[in-house]
């Protein structure tokens, strides 16, 4: 068995009004990559914000008292944390230099996943308004080009509870399922599995941030290829939303 990780390079910088299907089959393209059935593109978030129009500008933002505030104790730009508290519906912890929040989306993060880097000085994205509906857009227009079956998840970089180092985290999907539920299944030894559900989406955006990287390596978009369980999890009215825990199950908030 092999899975192949494809990084798409020549995107130019993204632009509000930019069309993502059609930059990244002219990219394809031009490196002479052809997106075959069964592919599965992992986008950066930020391309798709850029894209959408979803950008932030910080000074024209007007500072809260409650964002002045949590601005003191984190050592926060005012701006920045009233933009954090705007696209948040709950904030859930605040430290010497973070604030963990829960998005509008449910994604329990840092910064609700506001994001000030690859992006001119003084702008700001915000997590896309529904990844979910990104992702099926552009899976959409390059499956009518290409006519393959194809999935597409929306990532984002994120921090992890109880670990140091971010890694890439699935935000939205399109063309197949997010989660695995392996249960009734046999492992190496007959016995059957209870409670085992594989979170496939994140562990694909997380092995596609291995060429995306965090810095100027300039790959907003990689091919995963070679999924053994691309067709038992396909199903094209997806959703990010399995991978939430109910907030009943948080047993640490």
């Amino acid at each position: 068995m092999e899975v192949k990780i494809i990084g798409i390079e020549g995107i130019p910088l993204i632009k509000k009004g930019d069309n993502l299907a059609e930059l990244i089959l002219q990219a394809s393209k031009n490196q002479n990559i052809q997106i075959k059935n069964e592919d599965i593109l992992v986008i950066a978030e930020t391309a798709v914000a850029k894209s959408e129009g979803h950008v932030i500008k910080l000074k024209d933002i007007k500072p809260s008292n409650k964002a002045i505030e949590l601005g003191e104790k984190t050592g926060k730009e005012d701006e920045l944390v009233e933009a954090i508290i705007e696209e948040s519906s709950e904030i859930i912890k605040v430290g010497p230099d973070f604030i963990i929040s829960e998005t509008k989306h449910g994604f329990v993060c840092a910064n609700a996943g506001i994001d000030e880097s690859n992006v001119d000085k003084g702008l700001a994205t915000p997590i896309p308004v529904d990844p979910d509906t990104s992702a099926n857009g552009i899976r959409e227009k390059i499956e009518k080009s290409t006519g393959n079956d194809i999935a597409v998840i929306i990532s984002d970089t994120q921090g992890r509870a109880f670990r140091e180092g971010a890694i890439g985290t699935a935000i939205g999907i399109s063309g197949m399922k997010p989660l695995w539920d392996r249960c009734g299944e046999l492992d190496l030894y007959g016995r059957e599995l209870k409670t085992t559900s594989i979170a496939v989406a994140d562990e694909l955006a997380s092995s596609a941030s291995l060429l995306m990287g965090q810095a100027d390596e300039g790959i907003p978009v990689v091919i995963i290829r070679g999924v053994p369980y691309f067709e038992k999890l396909r199903n094209v009215p997806s959703s990010i939303k399995p991978l939430i825990r109910p907030k009943k199950y948080d047993v640490f908030r």
